[in-house]
């Protein structure tokens, strides 16, 4: 496929060597509450521990919260890019989008943000264009600590935004920002300009991968079900674009009940067997370029 539209998480970073997601958390806590008293645990979704870390902090320690996202801001920013930053790169995708808060895609810090409204908390314009491509941060980025999407009052409120921009009509004083909803202009066929990520979740094909799409990631969800009810039940806009998940082989059974939801959603699940992660995302890369 000639320049394709991605969606990339984070297990991509995972190649490279230095800081694990479980390493941050871990940092993330005794940054707030050097004393320990939050304990890690699985069973609790992110969104909410995080919660729990800081209204913890806030109240025994008088932390603000701008304080703990500069502090992973700081953190994040130092993952080191890997060889499969750059073999994506290579693919010269016309957009990707990406839940990661560091810039290890673009292969270099942008020089300039070029969103059609600059957002201070929210990501719904969010973009950094390095060259012919597009880089959408859909839950912020290091360089605006303030739009890192990590709790659920930040879940809630993007998920507000993106409802809004989608189905209902954004409030914006920016001239520029669209007012009527996605839906409403190309239900009275008005142009669509991908001046938000959303936009390409009804124009693009877009395949997904490096992202275990949790059920916490509950705008990425919502999404995906607001395309698929447009596209079987509703059906006031076209929606004849494909999504494309990727998987390795290994995590099918695993992950069944989730791939299941994904199929319901109208969304092609595609798995691939490999003997690593090196190659398992190389494998992806190459089935992209074939498609």
């Amino acid at each position: 496929m000639k320049n394709p539209t991605l969606l990339i998480g984070n297990d991509i970073n995972n190649i490279s060597k230095g800081q694990s997601w479980r390493d941050l958390l871990t940092d993330i806590v005794g940054f707030c509450l050097p004393d320990g008293c939050i304990q890690l645990d699985e069973r609790k979704p992110f969104p909410l521990l995080y919660e729990e870390i800081f209204l913890t902090a806030i109240r025994r320690q008088h932390i603000r919260e701008a304080e703990l996202k500069a502090y992973i801001a700081e953190k994040t920013l130092k993952i080191e890019q890997n060889e499969i930053h750059a073999a994506i790169r290579e693919l010269s995708p016309a957009h990707i989008m990406t839940t990661n808060y560091e810039f290890t895609l673009e292969g270099t810090l942008p020089s300039r943000n070029d969103s059609l409204v600059l957002e201070r908390a929210f990501s719904i314009f969010r973009k950094y264009t390095i060259g012919n491509t597009h880089y959408w941060h859909v839950h912020g980025d290091c360089l605006n600590p303030l739009s890192i999407n990590l709790g659920f009052e930040h879940y809630g409120g993007q998920l507000q935004q993106m409802r809004n921009y989608v189905v209902s009509g954004t409030t914006y004083t920016s001239r520029q920002a669209p007012k009527l909803s996605l839906v409403q202009r190309i239900q009275q066929h008005l142009s669509v300009n991908n001046d938000s990520w959303l936009d390409l979740f009804f124009t693009k094909d877009i395949h997904i991968f490096g992202l275990s799409l949790d059920f916490v990631e509950t705008d990425l969800w919502w999404l995906l079900t607001y395309r698929a009810r447009q596209k079987f039940q509703k059906n006031t806009i076209p929606v004849r674009n494909a999504l494309y998940y990727y998987i390795p082989t290994e995590f099918v059974q695993g992950a069944k009940f989730k791939l299941e939801m994904l199929a319901a959603n109208d969304v092609k699940v595609i798995d691939i067997a490999a003997p690593d992660k090196r190659t398992y995302y190389e494998e992806v890369l190459k089935q992209i370029r074939r498609l």
